[in-house]
């Protein structure tokens, strides 16, 4: 069944109107009418079956008619990714939202080879990778970021799974085997490399978890992948340790 995402309050029998990509996709693209049915979730009221009330030349209005699934929570893990070129940075955004991250921030470091991202189109990005995957909420697009300050900001309650390509930390399953369930974050770094300065101040703060990826050199898309997937293994919603109420 069709799945959108919405900015409307959902609740018993409220009728609103699509706006108008959504409502070219139904009626022109995937050819729905008045009385067929579609699920749409806000991120706020859980996930509901609606119907097509209205048809007009520009809009189409939904009316709610159930509760499908009750809203949940899913991990508090934000990514973050030094900025990468158009295709890999579109890449990561979509496979965080399949993997379940709570919001992407791309992070500028002193090696970063680009430093704009369009925030418009990726959050498109992750909305309609949201819409796709079944989760009942979206992650928040930031804007980017210079490393520096964001680790001055850091919040002393949220982890940091540090992804360090020297080698001399321990694998990252090894790392995360009896960390706490809880706030955390994971850290991809540029190209280059993170410069030996961001290194050192890494490595020094309380919070942060060194970890490697393996004995080969991946890419920026791959390396976000691949620890989402084993901090999700380990310590998400994947584990079992996590409930969602």
């Amino acid at each position: 069944m069709i799945r959108l995402f919405i900015s409307a309050a959902l609740s018993s029998d409220a009728a609103f109107p699509l706006d108008d990509n959504q409502s070219r996709y139904l009626t022109q693209v995937m050819r729905r009418g008045v009385g067929d049915d579609l699920l749409v979730f806000n991120g706020r009221d859980g996930e509901w079956r609606c119907v097509i009330e209205q048809i007009g030349k520009r809009f189409v209005i939904v009316r709610a008619a159930g509760l499908e699934r009750e809203q949940s929570q899913g991990a508090d893990l934000v990514l973050l990714i030094a900025v990468v070129k158009r295709g890999p940075m579109e890449t990561i955004v979509e496979k965080a939202s399949e993997l379940g991250a709570a919001a992407v921030w791309p992070v500028i470091t002193e090696r970063s080879n680009v430093d704009r991202v369009r925030e418009d189109r990726l959050q498109i990005i992750a909305t309609e990778a949201a819409e796709q995957t079944g989760r009942l909420d979206v992650p928040d697009i930031r804007a980017p970021a210079k490393l520096d300050r964001i680790l001055t900001d850091w919040p002393a309650d949220r982890f940091l799974l540090f992804c360090d390509e020297t080698g001399d930390a321990k694998p990252a399953i090894e790392a995360l085997a009896g960390q706490p369930i809880g706030p955390w974050a994971i850290l991809i770094g540029p190209e280059g490399g993170f410069s030996p300065k961001e290194r050192r101040r890494l490595r020094a703060l309380p919070y942060a978890v060194p970890a490697t990826l393996g004995p080969r050199i991946l890419r920026a898309d791959t390396a976000a992948i691949s620890a989402l997937t084993l901090w999700q293994a380990m310590l998400g919603d994947w584990s079992g340790l996590l409930t969602t109420p």
